[in-house]
């Protein structure tokens, strides 16, 4: 009988801690899918810091809102697949 019930206790404990990986699994995805909605547009934004010369769309009176337009795109279609995928 007790290892009958030292074999319940392992399981229980067993299936607590697949519970707390699971949570914690959803809580990277949600952080992860954040962190990808703030990195785009850094990225983007790091390339025109750069203060490059011989960049065509710098001479372009539409070089900046299109930029802009371009992180905005992007990461309103990450959101919709993040959403979509249900991790925000």
């Amino acid at each position: 009988m007790v290892d009958s019930l030292r074999e319940m206790v392992t399981t229980a404990i067993s299936v607590s801690l697949s519970m707390i990986t699971l949570q914690e699994n959803e809580t990277v995805k949600r952080l992860a899918a954040y962190a990808a909605l703030i990195g785009v547009p850094t990225m983007i934004a790091g390339v025109y810091g750069m203060n490059f010369e011989m960049m065509p769309e710098l001479k372009w009176r539409y070089g900046y809102p299109f930029a802009i337009a371009l992180m905005v795109a992007i990461d309103v279609y990450l959101f919709f697949r993040f959403r979509k995928a249900k991790w925000l």
